[in-house]
């Protein structure tokens, strides 16, 4: 009877596990918003942001939240590897993309790298948060701005496909995207002094969840 008691509240306190990838250029500030996470939600601290340095492979961060674990895998951004981020998007629950609203000179590259983000296959269903970065510094654009400015870059890279002769492909490719684009959700955040971050965290623990009873769904 012992056994049978234990196996059934075992049963009912279980907390399913999802998995979240936080990805962006390097410098963005991925690390910066893993360590706040970690510090508002586990009882050991994460790392100040004078020890961080550049993230090279990855770096890994889990939190308990009420019937749900959020394992969070914070990727480096550097050009060079950025392609083991796709290695990661068959298992992941969850995406977030940071953006570092204070560098106007990398936007344009920031967005080349998320509209690519945008266009991967396995991770078309799966909840994608994108966050604006560094609200705390004056000269940073607001979610807003950042929303305007990617639809702008989005918009002149349609132009300059239609000059393209495959013009027809890229359209074909485009459309699957304008969807997910117009109810991208953006959210700002300052990972430094941790404003936005429990409301992202809590965007992502709604949507997984979500996501996960959409999928039950589908399967019956």
């Amino acid at each position: 009877m012992y056994h049978l008691l234990k196996g059934l509240h075992e049963h009912l306190t279980r907390k399913e596990e999802f998995s979240v990838i936080i990805i962006g250029l390097d410098g963005a500030g991925k690390t910066t918003l893993l360590e706040k996470i970690k510090t508002f939600y586990n009882d050991t601290p994460g790392l100040s942001p004078d020890k961080i340095g550049p993230t090279v492979g990855q770096n890994m961060g889990k939190i308990t939240l009420p019937s749900t674990i959020l394992q969070f895998w914070d990727l480096g951004g550097q050009r060079g590897i950025r392609n083991i981020w796709s290695k990661y998007y068959d298992d992941c629950h969850a995406v977030v993309y940071v953006i570092d609203a204070d560098d106007r000179e990398r936007l344009g590259e920031g967005w080349e790298v998320f509209d690519s983000v945008l266009s991967a296959p396995q991770i078309l269903g799966v909840p994608l948060l994108l966050l604006a970065n560094k609200q705390d510094s004056p000269q940073s654009l607001s979610v807003e701005e950042i929303r305007h400015d990617y639809e702008d870059w989005h918009q002149r890279k349609l132009e300059s496909a239609r000059r393209d002769v495959r013009y027809g492909e890229v359209e074909n490719e485009a459309s699957a995207r304008r969807e997910r684009i117009a109810s991208l959700d953006v959210m700002g955040i300052s990972a430094l002094e941790g404003a936005g971050v429990r409301a992202a965290v809590d965007w992502l623990f709604i949507r997984v969840q979500n996501s996960r009873r959409e999928t039950q769904k589908g399967a019956t």
